[in-house]
């Protein structure tokens, strides 16, 4: 890989190329890149249909992506004790404007998830995810911290209270994906804290229960699972189409802007974005942003796992199995392997509020898995 700085460069810019993960960094690069491509080809004809100026999308996809890729560069440029005072500080504020969208929120098919900020519409709860990550794993580490010198903090029960809040808040808009992905996140960190055997087998339980709970309280989740378990019980037009779109795409696909199923297929863009890339640009392809994936995940972990630290370990953790997780729901929704669940793909669907959080969390992920010399960094 060609080198940006020379080696001798101390320059802020030229200590951070030298110590993050580059790797991860081309491979991100590619998936915007990938996004870009897929969004200018999916939503002229979202446009179209919502009466709106034909690259309406692709034009604040663009200027979305400019705060994006300054703020993910911006946050991996921090230490990890940086990055701990800035969770903590994004949780207080998401938190309240999550809590906010309750009262004075814009209700969208059924939910209350967005809250109007000057002209902008923003999703606090996409920034709860990755700021909820960082705070749940320093609590989890400052606990075993606490303990191995001989002190108390409660940071197990913190952490429980935080999750309950976090999740009582989301299920009062409600929005069941989020839960999951929140619980996902915590669960993960809690095993790799060294939760007991018994509590991870009860808390599966708990799991189990909060599903059937969610299925008989909330209408629109039975709908779903009904749908995906008898698509004859109800209304399937949208993962029909997508369907339809990975079988018309085979293995080469039909080529870039070329696919017409998408020309019916609602939010195409966004929850489906998915199912175009497959009608356009064919099986190989595909697999291609499925490996993409796997590299970004797989290659996080490895990075953490190395690190002495539990806090980045934790942290590292919790981001990337967001990361994976939501890139996992996107794909089963589209390809009927899961309920349909409105879900975006990480830098590749079109929204501004995703692309923004997604970029303070990749931003957090490289700088806590950055190369850290002794004595070069404080924690």
């Amino acid at each position: 890989m060609s080198t940006a700085f020379a080696r001798t460069d101390h320059s802020i810019l030229g200590r951070w190329w030298w110590t993050v993960d580059r790797w991860t960094l081309v491979a991100l690069a590619v998936l915007i890149g990938v996004g870009a491509l897929l969004v200018t080809a999916a939503s002229p004809s979202v446009a179209d249909r919502i009466h709106v100026p034909t690259f309406y999308f692709v034009i604040h996809q663009g200027i979305m992506l400019v705060p994006t890729l300054i703020l993910l560069v911006g946050v991996s440029l921090l230490s990890p004790r940086s990055i701990r005072r800035l969770s903590f500080v994004a949780f207080a504020i998401f938190f309240l404007l999550t809590a906010l969208t309750l009262v004075v929120g814009s209700e969208i098919k059924g939910a209350t998830r967005w809250i109007a900020v000057g002209p902008l519409s923003l999703q606090p709860s996409e920034f709860l995810k990755p700021a909820f990550a960082v705070v749940s794993a320093w609590l989890f580490a400052r606990q075993h911290a606490a303990r191995a010198n001989g002190q108390f903090f409660p940071g197990y029960f913190l952490a429980i209270l935080t999750y309950g809040a976090v999740v009582g808040v989301l299920m009062l808009q409600p929005d069941f994906g989020m839960t999951f992905v929140c619980t996902a996140i915590w669960f993960a960190e809690f095993f790799l804290a060294g939760l007991p055997i018994i509590f991870v087998l009860g808390l599966a339980v708990l799991g189990v229960v909060g599903l059937v709970g969610a299925y008989y309280v909330f209408p629109h989740i039975a709908s779903r699972v009904d749908r995906f378990l008898d698509p004859a019980s109800g209304d399937t037009y949208q993962v029909d189409r997508s369907l339809e779109a990975f079988i018309h795409g085979g293995l080469a696909g039909t080529g870039p802007g070329q696919g017409t199923v998408k020309l019916s297929l609602p939010d195409a863009h966004a929850d489906f974005i998915f199912a175009v890339a497959g009608e356009e640009l064919g099986l190989a392809a595909t697999l291609f942003i499925v490996a993409l994936f796997g590299f970004i995940v797989l290659r996080g972990f490895s990075r953490a796992l190395k690190d002495n630290d539990l806090f980045v370990v934790l942290a590292v953790g919790g981001l990337f199995t967001q990361f994976g997780l939501q890139a996992l729901v996107h794909m089963g929704s589209s390809l009927h392997l899961l309920p349909a669940k409105g879900m975006t793909l990480p830098f590749i669907s079109y929204g501004g509020s995703s692309l923004l959080a997604l970029g303070l969390g990749t931003g957090m992920a490289l700088a806590l898995t950055r190369v850290r010399y002794p004595g070069s960094d404080v924690r």
